[in-house]
């Protein structure tokens, strides 16, 4: 029984982030064990702090320790598996260990601090109470006098065939007092159970046979090897869009559950995820377990302990899934893998692929990623054969790929359409309404004007806290800011700096849904950006309108672009991609590729071809080209040689050290003394490769009144680059600098996205 332990506390600043070492009181020997949530006495004042059990001890109590306050019941404990996660965290993106902890378990299965009944002992509450409800179960006979009432029999013949919840027999009519009654006469037995939600449960199980077609069975059988042997193996299943690649998913995870193994399914966004869970529930039914941003906090948690409780099979969800609780994984699939938003953008910093790939290699797993247009490390490390290469090049159903016509915008203008859809767009749409057919028109700016200028300076409307111009919404009149928050209602009509008139310019969805209800008054134009879909299971009930034909147009950001699948579209508009274009970042160009390619592969999916227009004003473009002919790999050299010779990933590891702080200049000090240090430590190591550029304002230099500064190290992406990186933060604490700037540590690996 471990008498002492050493626990990683909450709140720890990086500096401070150790394992302390507490007693145990007799009473908590027996529930005490790795993994263990925690509330412990913290500081001078014996403050209650949350803390994990990471290391545990027999040896003597010294006299001088604390004990601990409290400890949550053995379900709350991590598994050995995501125990060896938070380390792994810890060790590769900077963050705290209780940070860790955080990511790795939902919310609702959190404890916080709170105060017994006393009012005084500090105990551990649950961030959530566990929802539960009555289940009966029959236990005996029914007497024949006084003759049944044919509740009580209906009762007793449902309950022959099992156990069944309060809910499902008042779902049959039978009340709780004839239940009651029933317990009373030693005929049922009622007991408290967890309520479980099965959240899609209005999904039909189809379980149709998965037919693949010669191309699809070729690609299913080169990977099939790497999944049924016990090693760990990684493929990149590159399939152009429309090519079925989800069906060799069905085919892999029907074959994995075969195996008695777990399958785990990452899709990059909450709007793809309706549309995955549709194809996992009708084949394979209840043991489908979601976990994605969009659910509450109780059906999270709810999931959560379903999968927890070996209910689950099948895992599918947005980034943070990657952490559920499932046992004996032999497949995880990550499908649109280049998408950005596998990485975190908060602590800890870690990526989907990274975390996945340590996985995978615990359990012996296949990871399978997949895209019509992967990231150029993960190319890359296909052609170099650290992943094998698996290709779909046709579509599924034989139908050819999109036609793609460029329409230069400035020959728009110059022929008298000042609107911002070009003539073309606009016959091509009106021949699809007239066809009965449906359209896409991928425009990524939300908002209805997204800037307001001054006719006499030329200065742009700014937010008052964020260098960014504030976005005109015209729905609620007044102009926001999309990064603080910030509102000013009614719009203002004069520029603040020299009082000469404010002119509102420029185009986001809401003045394009508006462009096209005047252009196509018959038209039912479904508009599809943060605004629209915040409200709750928002992207499903849209995006069933639009399938049901409900919506003829479909404008939205960027969320309409990837994965949907919608026989009907047969026409694709990309609007407004130049911002992208000239992007900062090195990634700039594949995102737009992707992007185009990625919204183009929405159309011509059944039996009618598809077509799309690529509004521009830089027509001649070689990545405009090359996504319009959908010739990913012409992209693929042109990036990799831009790659190679500017010494960017997969070349190198990419290390972004970012400042923020409430002054600009003490931000600007505090991070060129990070540079001098980090510079000090690496000279005490010469022959460890880096390169430091900056310090340099961020892309954005000012969010919500905190100034931003940020220093770029190219590297290798090692341990002891992460070592050197992490002696240097401990300098920066060591001379109080986190209080003029905080840090931050984002990596990016050398093979990752």
């Amino acid at each position: 029984m471990p008498k002492t332990v050493g626990i990683a506390v909450s709140n720890a600043t990086f500096h401070f982030d150790k394992l302390y070492t507490y007693a145990v009181l007799p009473e908590h020997q027996n529930v005490v064990r790795l993994g263990s949530m925690v509330l412990v006495p913290f500081g001078k004042g014996s403050r209650a702090r949350m803390g994990v059990v990471l290391a545990c001890d027999a040896e003597p109590e010294h006299s001088k320790l604390k004990y601990l306050f409290d400890v949550a019941p053995a379900s709350a404990c991590l598994t050995p598996e995501l125990l060896r996660l938070v380390y792994f965290l810890k060790e590769r993106t900077f963050c705290t260990y209780y940070e860790a902890v955080k990511a790795v378990i939902p919310y609702g299965a959190q404890y916080k601090p709170a105060v017994a009944a006393d009012g005084v002992t500090p105990v551990l509450q649950k961030q959530l109470t566990r929802h539960t409800e009555n289940a009966y179960k029959l236990v005996g006979t029914l007497p024949q006098k006084p003759k049944p009432t044919a509740k009580q029999l209906a009762a007793v013949a449902l309950l022959s065939g099992g156990p069944r919840t309060l809910n499902e027999l008042e779902d049959k009519g039978i009340s709780r007092a004839v239940l009651d009654n029933l317990c009373t006469k030693g005929v049922l037995e009622c007991s408290k159970v967890n309520k479980s939600i099965d959240l899609y449960a209005s999904i039909p199980l189809r379980n149709d046979p998965i037919t693949l077609t010669e191309q699809q069975q070729a690609a299913y059988d080169t990977l099939l090897p790497k999944l049924e042997d016990t090693a760990p193996h990684s493929a990149l299943l590159y399939g152009v869009t429309g090519s079925g690649k989800t069906l060799v998913f069905l085919k892999l995870i029907s074959r994995c559950l075969e195996l008695c193994r777990k399958a785990l399914v990452l899709v990059p966004e909450i709007s793809l995820t309706p549309q995955m869970i549709l194809r996992l529930k009708g084949q394979f039914g209840r043991r489908v377990a979601v976990q994605h941003s969009a659910l509450n906090h109780t059906e999270r948690l709810l999931q959560w302990q379903m999968i927890q409780d070996g209910g689950a099979d099948i895992v599918v969800g947005t980034r943070s899934a990657v952490f559920s609780p499932l046992e004996n994984i032999g497949l995880i699939i990550i499908d649109e893998e280049q998408e950005h938003t596998y990485r975190s953008e908060s602590a800890p910093r870690y990526s989907a692929h990274e975390v996945a790939r340590q996985r995978a290699a615990e359990n012996g797993a296949l990871l399978l990623l997949a895209s019509a247009t992967p990231s150029t490390e993960s190319f890359y490390a296909a052609q170099n054969g650290r992943t094998q290469l698996v290709r779909l090049t046709k579509r599924y159903g034989g139908n050819p790929l999109p036609s793609v016509q460029i329409v230069d915008m400035r020959a728009e203008l110059a022929a008298g359409n000042p609107r911002e859809i070009s003539l073309a767009l606009e016959d091509a749409i009106r021949r699809n309404l007239e066809a009965e057919k449906q359209t896409i028109l991928l425009l990524n700016r939300r908002g209805y004007q997204t800037i307001a200028q001054c006719e006499d300076c030329r200065e742009v409307l700014k937010c008052p806290k964020c260098s960014v111009p504030m976005v005109y919404h015209k729905s609620a009149h007044k102009v926001l800011c999309h990064y603080c928050g910030s509102q000013q209602e009614p719009p203002p009509t004069l520029c603040p700096a020299c009082g000469g008139k404010l002119q509102y310019r420029g185009f986001g969805t809401q003045k394009a849904e508006e462009e096209l209800a005047k252009l196509f008054p018959e038209a039912r134009v479904l508009r599809m950006d943060q605004d629209s879909t915040a409200a709750k299971d928002a992207h499903e009930k849209l995006l069933a309108k639009f399938a049901a034909h409900e919506y003829d147009i479909m404008v939205g950001t960027q969320m309409v672009a990837k994965g949907l699948d919608f026989e009907d579209v047969t026409l694709v508009g990309v609007l407004g991609i130049d911002s992208l274009l000239f992007a900062q970042g090195f990634r700039a160009y594949e995102n737009v590729f992707s992007l185009i390619t990625q919204v183009v592969g929405r159309s011509g999916r059944a039996k009618e071809p598809g077509f799309a227009i690529i509004q521009t004003t830089d027509p001649d473009n070689p990545v405009l080209t090359l996504a319009a002919a959908q010739d990913y790999d012409a992209f693929y050299e042109q990036e990799i040689a831009y790659r190679k010779l500017g010494l960017y990933p997969p070349f190198c590891g990419l290390c972004v050290i970012g400042f923020a702080g409430a002054r600009e200049n003490e931000v600007a000090r505090a991070a060129a003394r990070f540079s001098a240090l980090l510079g000090q430590q690496a000279s005490k190591q010469p022959d460890l490769p880096l390169r430091i550029l900056g310090p340099t304002p961020g892309s954005i230099e000012k969010i919500n009144d905190t100034y931003r500064y940020k220093l770029t190290v190219k590297c290798r992406n090692d341990r002891r680059f992460r070592d050197l990186v992490r002696s240097t933060l401990a300098l920066y604490e060591k001379e109080k600098l986190p209080s003029r700037a905080s840090v931050v540590v984002d990596l990016h690996s050398d093979g990752d996205i």
